[in-house]
């Protein structure tokens, strides 16, 4: 009786090599997807935390927490302010600060990572339109620089 060798033939190899490779070729878009999902997600909660403080900052500056002059409009002059924190203009010493943000969070769609936080993001100052945002005196609004789409089809730069 002759023995029979155990083991696997080239033929079984490849289709075995072959179906992997279909699921490995369905697999990484959902795994792009997924990544980009997260960035997407991450992208809302950073605009949500920006423009809260941005409305905090101007909430303060009309209760006269904030010292403004005539020609300001109550909105932070800049990004860091947030962050860095202001004189409480109630404090008759001097020495409070008011904050309204731990630290300013990056763009996760930046392109790199040497840039500082504050500089990854679009500016819109009161005056400017809503349709041509830009950088003014102030910051009334944040936006993405992405030139990117959301998976919504909508620019991040639109958020």
């Amino acid at each position: 009786m002759a023995r029979r060798n155990h083991g696997f033939t080239l033929i079984e190899l490849l289709i075995t090599v072959a179906i992997v490779g279909v699921l490995a070729s369905v697999a990484m878009p959902l795994a792009e997807m997924s990544a980009q999902r997260t960035k997407e997600q991450e992208l809302r909660h950073s605009l949500q935390q920006i423009r809260e403080a941005i409305d905090a900052y101007k909430r303060a500056a009309d209760e006269k927490r904030v010292a403004t002059s005539v020609d300001q409009s109550g909105y932070p002059p800049n990004l860091n302010v947030l962050a860095n924190g202001v004189k409480d203009a109630k404090d008759p010493a001097g020495k409070v600060k008011i904050y309204f943000m731990r630290r300013i969070p990056r763009d996760p769609f930046a392109p790199d990572t040497i840039t500082a936080a504050e500089d990854t993001w679009g500016l819109r100052s009161y005056e400017s339109p809503p349709d041509a945002p830009k950088p003014g005196k102030d910051v009334y609004d944040v936006h993405s620089l992405s030139p990117d789409k959301g998976l919504n089809g909508v620019p991040y730069e639109e958020w």
